[in-house]
């Protein structure tokens, strides 16, 4: 279970050698679990099918990503690009094994773990490796976005000061991570035998693949309620739609985990972390809701108003404990300032909702129609937002022409390649 924040500024060592999180960190863009491969035995299962060239081309960018992979929580946004690059050229040659012509699919057994707790999950299936590294260059997006919104040197705790360019760049990262994600969900996993599924850790769900690639696509819709509501131009119809599609997305990812297996940490620390942004948005969501209708000039519409601001404060408080029960649930993070849309709002919404039951308090006492006191519906708008596309990259030409027939090597070859199991 991994729970990707900002990088700390030391990391240390501990358990079995590997860099470990000094710091209890904070979160802006949530990346539930960073995976990263582990040694594997590439050669030895393939020596003989294919030639050296191909296993030495195969065993070298898996080992450059696996070096690469071991320092992640203490990296910055250039050593993730590189991380991202790696996986970008080993993609290509592993999927030579998913090759329904080479036969080589559960040739090679393929481990991966997590950072946090080291959990490995070994699997001899090309289409989980595959999977894996989608998975990963995902979970980097999201990582790096993060990394954007919470600078390195910046004050703990303290105001986040990010230019609207890097909110933009945020906002490419988070679409690629839906886009990389929903791919894995809908041509990925179908590829992949039930029997295989079954030894899947729970991250690998498809129900929690779906709520990630969703939650991504909202932190999206949060950014830019955020640049909106800075903006003097935008009006409150336009925050207002913003914020209503915000809550559909969270709803929606926070109901695809709803048959998902979520007792361990990390499904806990999702739900935890969707219950409390879905509060968040739906305090915003009322409360432009009601100075929309505000705006009318029927008592109705007033009582309708401080109905939906009420609701807003109400919301508002019940949004600061859910994000505390997140911050309390391993890995523990830090409870982060209120920041883009929910900056000013935790000011705003009670400001408002005490200002309007001032003014129009009376019209309840006066209208005896309980119908009318009731809290009305948010109005429901068309989704703006889709995953971006992904495809998978053409397999490397280096596998042209390869059909798993056993190779000839001269006497000196093989005694060469057993040379070089015994050294590893």
């Amino acid at each position: 279970m991994g729970c990707g924040a900002s990088i700390p500024k030391k990391c240390k060592v501990g358990g079995k050698g590997k860099k470990r999180r000094s710091v209890i960190q904070e979160v802006a863009v949530f990346v539930p679990t960073i995976r990263i491969p582990v040694d594997s035995d590439v050669a030895h299962p393939l020596r003989g099918l294919v030639s050296k060239e191909l296993v030495d081309r195969l065993s070298k960018f898996r080992d450059r990503v696996v070096a690469l992979s071991e320092d992640i929580y203490c990296a910055d946004v250039s050593d993730v690009s590189e991380l991202q690059h790696a996986l970008e050229e080993y993609l290509p040659v592993v999927l030579g094994l998913t090759m329904k012509e080479s036969r080589l699919e559960s040739s090679v057994e393929f481990r991966w773990r997590t950072l946090d707790d080291d959990q490995e999950c070994c699997l001899s299936s090309a289409w989980y490796e595959v999977l894996s590294v989608i998975h990963m260059m995902a979970m980097l997006e999201l990582f790096e976005a993060n990394l954007i919104l919470i600078p390195k040197n910046g004050q703990v705790g303290g105001e986040r000061k990010v230019s609207e360019d890097a909110k933009k760049d945020v906002v490419d990262s988070l679409l690629r991570a839906s886009g990389c994600l929903d791919y894995c969900v809908h041509r990925i996993l179908v590829q992949i035998p039930a029997q295989v599924k079954k030894s899947f850790p729970s991250y690998f769900q498809e129900g929690m693949l779906e709520a990630i690639s969703i939650q991504a696509l909202a932190q999206c819709v949060e950014i830019q309620l955020g640049l909106a509501s800075e903006c003097e131009k935008a009006t409150l119809s336009v925050k207002r739609r913003l914020a209503c599609e915000l809550v559909s997305y969270f709803s929606q990812a926070h109901y695809c985990l709803s048959g998902c297996d979520t007792s361990d940490s990390f499904g806990k620390k999702l739900l935890l972390f969707l219950k409390w942004k879905c509060m968040e948005a739906k305090a915003v969501a009322y409360y432009y809701h009601g100075l929309v209708l505000d705006k009318g000039n029927e008592a109705s519409s007033h009582i309708s108003a401080v109905c939906c601001l009420s609701a807003a404060d109400d919301l508002v408080a019940d949004s600061k404990r859910a994000c505390l029960s997140f911050c309390l649930v391993n890995p523990i993070t830090r409870v982060p300032p209120p920041w883009g849309i929910m900056r000013n709002m935790h000011k705003k919404i009670p400001d408002a909702a005490c200002k309007r039951f001032q003014m129009y308090g009376y019209l309840f006492e006066q209208d005896n129609n309980s119908a009318l006191q009731s809290l009305p519906d948010l109005p429901e708008f068309a989704l703006s937002l889709r995953p971006e596309g992904y495809e998978l990259p053409s397999t490397d030409s280096i596998w042209d022409n390869v059909d798993s027939q056993p190779q000839i090597q001269s006497l000196k070859e093989h005694l060469d390649d057993e040379d070089e199991v015994e050294t590893k």
